[in-house]
């Protein structure tokens, strides 16, 4: 199933994609997309209904992020060897673990705001993990049986914030609208091998990224397991699992950072696509 949210920012609805592409409604079925729709025993339901009886959502309704009360937006950095020697970091020996703060969540096609004086605001295509069951001190040959599902992200960074200015990463991390999520959660029964996919980005129709998940350093079963042993992970929870080479941050000889009136079209296969304006902070 594709699980998504519809509608103005604060309002949306929960929806279906149904097998030609059309929204079905799904309010009168569930209040939500988020941790209660999320366990096995919810999407089982769901899947027991006919998308036909579901009614069709006409027109062209703004998509919301994809998973509505997120808990806890917990991301991995540096997950690509070869993103990690672009950044000019040692690979990890152990997951990157910063957060995003949940205020910075947009949906796939809302703009990105450049922040105020910033002079390095990046991208990030990456595989975004939907959980859907309590995961604590989950065994990595079990921690699949965690996951809801899988979505888009961009993960926007301000480098100089994340980078060059004391403290941690996660102050780069969690400007407004640094965290697009969607189009929609595609059900884990849907995605045969979440280390077996395509994942690229553009801007202005120059395309910057162009990697697989197979390169990750960590799988999704071992970030799972990983991060379950240092914290209780929640149905609704997501992560983020790292980005592949072809960040702003690492063109040669210059860097390359967005700039209001820029737009960023990223997506993974089987997953879906999000389109980007980007615009000042005022």
């Amino acid at each position: 199933m594709k699980l998504l949210r519809y509608g103005p920012k604060g309002q949306e609805k929960p929806g279906l994609l149904d097998a030609q592409g059309k929204i079905r409604d799904l309010s009168k079925v569930v209040a939500d997309i988020d941790g209660s729709t999320l366990t096995d025993a919810a999407l089982a339901k769901l899947r027991a209904i006919d998308p036909a009886s579901l009614p069709v959502v006409e027109g062209n309704p703004r998509i919301g992020p994809c998973v509505g009360k997120i808990g806890k937006f917990v991301c991995i950095g540096l997950n690509y060897a070869d993103h990690a020697a672009e950044s000019n970091l040692p690979v990890p020996t152990e997951p990157v673990i910063f957060n995003k703060w949940t205020s910075a969540v947009v949906g796939p096609n809302d703009g990105i705001e450049i922040p105020r004086g910033s002079k390095k605001t990046d991208w990030e295509v990456e595989l975004g993990v939907v959980i859907g069951k309590e995961a604590k001190y989950v065994d990595e040959a079990n921690a699949l049986d965690y996951v809801a599902g899988y979505c888009v992200i961009n993960d926007v960074s301000e480098r100089e914030w994340q980078i060059e200015r004391a403290g941690q990463w996660d102050k780069g991390k969690g400007f407004d609208t640094f965290g697009p999520i969607g189009p929609w959660v595609v059900t884990r029964d849907e995605v045969r091998d979440p280390q077996n996919l395509k994942l690229w980005l553009e801007v202005d129709g120059h395309r910057y990224q162009n990697g697989s998940t197979k390169t990750m350093v960590f799988g999704v079963a071992k970030l799972v397991s990983y991060l379950s042993q240092c914290m209780s992970l929640q149905p609704g929870d997501v992560i983020s699992t790292g980005t592949p080479p072809g960040v702003g941050m690492g063109v040669k000889p210059e860097p390359v950072y967005l700039k209001p009136g820029q737009t960023v079209r990223l997506g993974i296969e089987g997953l879906g696509e999000q389109q980007q304006k980007t615009y000042a902070a005022e």
